[in-house]
């Protein structure tokens, strides 16, 4: 059994509750930790016998770019969309932060994580 993480994919989108933060967007973070067998991977060099790390990337980002009003709904389309994609997958995590979040006071992020 592996890990595979990808970490610190970062995008420019439109996620919130308030109007402003869907018209005028935000920086985002999204950590992606994928728990699986990639022994066979390991022993031939193959790239079909494990994650396809750019795959993970372009379902991610296309996640990104369908607006939603809550982190936690783009955290759960972005874990769906990868287990559905890869079910040898055993465990994984998700994680999106969003920088900056508009609140009365100084916040470098909140995030949101799901496991399933």
């Amino acid at each position: 059994m592996g890990l595979i993480a990808i970490e610190g994919m970062q995008f420019y989108s439109h996620h919130g509750y308030y109007k402003e933060e869907q018209v005028l967007g935000g920086k985002y973070t999204v950590d992606v930790y994928m728990k699986l067998n990639f022994d066979e991977a390991a022993a031939t060099d193959r790239l079909e016998k494990t994650i396809n790390y750019e795959e993970v990337y372009q379902l991610t980002r296309h996640e990104m770019e369908v607006h939603a009003r809550l982190i936690e709904h783009v955290c759960k389309r972005i874990l769906d969309g990868i287990k559905l994609k890869y079910p040898n997958i055993t465990h994984i995590k998700v994680r999106v932060s969003k920088h900056s979040p508009p609140l009365k006071g100084h916040v470098e992020r909140v995030f949101t994580e799901l496991e399933g």
